[in-house]
């Protein structure tokens, strides 16, 4: 008998579904979030057992190294068996560039099964050529359909499989056309089933929307076990993996690679990298940030020009827009000088982006340096938060900070007084409580 179909309608955002069309979502609030579905009807299926938590072997997932430092590192030690990993990104940033290098590191191990719903074999091979990625164990599978993508896998039995991409598959237990919310939640709930009943880890890529989410219902980030994004402009050599979830790791966990002809090449030394081309002029200045579990310094660029228009702009890239509006206001609130007819924009070099606090002081640094003309000591680093009656905050890992501004070079770091006393790396400290102070020291 032909299946019976019943349409529901699903928020794209939160996956909440209602028997008719609601304007806004009763769960996450969001506007025109409901898209239409047909859910076919599926027969009941069989439960498997309980079975006692102490039965269970709790010693640590063994691991698959992918011999990718940076993506072991991001991946929380490496790839766990059966685990879901989905890869985000704008087209043309490099997701199927470091999985194809991924998989030619896997492909020692045994077979890797790469499957694309967008490019044929060929235009994958060519790739590959120029990548240098044509191990004989890389099986290549041009399909769409998911309940042949889950027979290939039982039948290959590969190291790991790579859906390129998952807004391309499609499952016949929906009716709905491919890209859909329902087909891509689906389809990843089917892979997701079979990557743990199979142990067998699965890449999915995804692509990313105008507003830099992936496409499909947020469901999806919630069904896989890691969700990587990648980060950097496509004209810029730089590109930045960020775990936004890991089941199997620490998340916020960042991993720093350089565009080249020849695939993606991990950058050794970030921090080294990031201030390579830094000026010293006005406007600039070093911040000590904590990216997953280790510090970057990056620099932290500022300009501050008059404008002849009644409202002058603000923009910023790379860090939070109303932060650095905040900040503003601090600062001519503490004589650090007028920015009312002046525009503002504020930059992160290397297209990085850091929400973490401890950069308060380095844009506070930044903005007053352009605004004066007054350049910040080319040998000094900066961190701490800043608050609201200009205060200077502590932050966490201070010696981490300062040891990393040590090992290249830095003569001084300047930071909050609270932290001064828990560093103790070879660099001079000198710790302030509040802006006032810190304008002092810095700008004279």
């Amino acid at each position: 008998m032909p299946k019976k179909a019943t349409t529901i309608y699903a928020c794209v955002e939160c996956g909440s579904q209602a028997t008719k069309w609601l304007g806004r979502c009763p769960d996450c609030n969001a506007w025109n979030s409901f898209a239409e579905e047909e859910v076919a009807t599926a027969a009941k299926s069989q439960s498997s057992p309980s079975i006692g938590i102490a039965e269970i072997d709790g010693d640590e997932a063994p691991r698959i190294s992918t011999c990718i430092a940076a993506l072991d590192r991001v991946l929380g030690g490496g790839l766990v068996f059966g685990a879901v990993t989905l890869v985000g990104g704008e087209p043309g940033v490099g997701k199927s560039t470091l999985l194809l290098q991924a998989a030619e590191k896997l492909a020692a191990r045994g077979p890797v099964l790469y499957v694309s719903g967008e490019e044929s074999p060929r235009q994958i091979a060519l790739r590959a050529r120029r990548l240098r990625t044509t191990h004989a164990n890389i099986r290549l599978f041009a399909e769409t359909s998911v309940e042949r993508i889950v027979a290939e896998t039982e039948k290959t039995k590969p190291v790991a499989v790579i859906i390129d991409s998952i807004q391309t598959v499609h499952t016949s237990t929906n009716d709905s056309t491919p890209g859909s919310a329902g087909q891509v939640r689906d389809s990843a709930g089917i892979l997701m089933t079979a990557a743990k009943r199979l142990s067998i880890p699965i890449f999915l890529i995804g692509h990313i929307t105008k507003e830099g989410t992936i496409a499909g219902p947020k469901t999806l980030e919630h069904i896989v076990d890691t969700v990587l994004y990648f980060e950097g402009e496509k004209l810029q050599d730089f590109r930045i993996i960020r775990a936004h979830k890991n089941r199997f790791g620490p998340v916020n966990e960042v991993a720093l690679f350089e565009m080249h002809d020849s695939g993606l090449a991990e950058v050794p030394n970030p921090s080294a990298a990031l201030i390579a081309q830094r000026s010293g002029a006005p406007g600039s200045a070093v911040v000590a940030a904590i990216e997953g579990t280790r510090p970057i310094l990056i620099e932290l660029k500022a300009l501050v020009s008059r404008t002849n228009f009644p409202s002058p702009r603000r923009m910023a890239v790379g860090i939070d827009a109303n932060r650095v509006s905040l900040l503003l206001a601090v600062l001519e609130k503490k004589n650090g000088g007028s920015y009312v007819s002046s525009d503002v924009y504020v930059n992160l070099a290397g297209g990085l982006q850091v929400a973490e606090p401890a950069i308060d002081l380095g844009i506070i640094a930044a903005l007053a340096s352009s605004q004066k003309g007054v350049a910040i000591p080319h040998h000094t680093v900066v961190f701490g938060e800043v608050g609201l009656l200009g205060e200077v905050r502590s932050v966490s890992q201070p010696d981490a900070r300062a040891r990393e501004a040590a090992a290249l070079g830095f003569q001084r770091v300047v930071v909050p007084r609270a932290n001064a006393a828990e560093i103790h790396a070879d660099i001079e400290v000198h710790g302030i409580a509040r802006v006032e102070d810190f304008l002092g020291i810095l700008l004279g």
